[in-house]
């Protein structure tokens, strides 16, 4: 079974990034068509996601490090931020999952935050969840996934830049790969930390059902993210 979650995680990495590519991608929509494309890469996503989620849930826990105490309180405002972040990748004030400019209006919501709001939200989860467990199983799953939301990120401004060229380019000067980076730089203000009702709220609510059900849905202690307090 470890060497079915490791294939069928693999797999699920270079298919997800093997398929987005200007060549296969180029190819595949002139024979399939656009929706095609999307319905084949989807498909393909899922069952090589499902198969290693279902793998990893057979393999018994090896941990590797136990996580402070304090780090529950920590992981768990790390984690509010990621859903933050996700939901207001959802907002129509964010022009889209992506992002795309189609002139030179100013980006606006989370993506004043970062312009790969949802990419970043998996990654937090990520490293929250990788940090927080210390199996190595978990590890290895939150690490797969993590990388692919990072290097997607990556990748989608590449080919922004290739299909939208100067519009692109001075969206990037206003935002930021790297979450806080447009406010460390000064190119976006810290006010923009507030980026509206729907993302906080919407946030807050998704960070609660996921706090609740989480016990029941993974293999991780019931405790909840303000347990360290008791």
């Amino acid at each position: 079974m470890t060497v079915s979650f490791l294939l069928l995680l693999a797999a699920f990495v270079l298919t997800h990034i093997g398929l987005a590519t200007p060549f296969a991608r180029d190819r595949l929509v002139a024979r399939l068509g656009e929706k095609g494309f999307l319905g084949v890469y989807s498909l393909v996503s899922l069952l090589l996601l499902g198969g290693a989620i279902f793998a990893y849930r057979q393999l018994d826990p090896y941990p590797v490090w136990a996580a402070p105490g304090w780090a529950w309180l920590f992981s768990s405002a790390l984690m509010l931020g990621a859903s933050i972040l996700f939901v207001g990748s959802l907002t129509p004030a964010n022009k889209g999952l992506a992002g795309v400019p189609v002139d030179e209006r100013p980006a606006s919501g989370v993506l004043r935050i970062t312009r790969h709001p949802m990419m970043w939200a998996f990654a937090i989860w990520a490293i929250v969840h990788a940090w927080m467990s210390g199996s190595l199983p978990t590890v290895v799953l939150a690490f797969g996934i993590g990388a692919l939301a990072l290097i997607g990120a990556a990748h989608q401004d590449v080919k922004k830049r290739r299909l939208l060229g100067g519009n692109w380019v001075r969206y990037e000067r206003q935002t930021s790969y790297w979450p806080l980076g447009a406010q460390f730089s000064g190119r976006q203000p810290w006010s923009a930390l507030w980026p509206g009702a729907v993302p906080v709220l919407g946030g807050a609510l998704l960070w609660g059902l996921a706090t609740f059900v989480h016990p029941m849905l993974m293999r991780a202690p019931a405790v909840p993210p303000w347990g360290a307090l008791a």
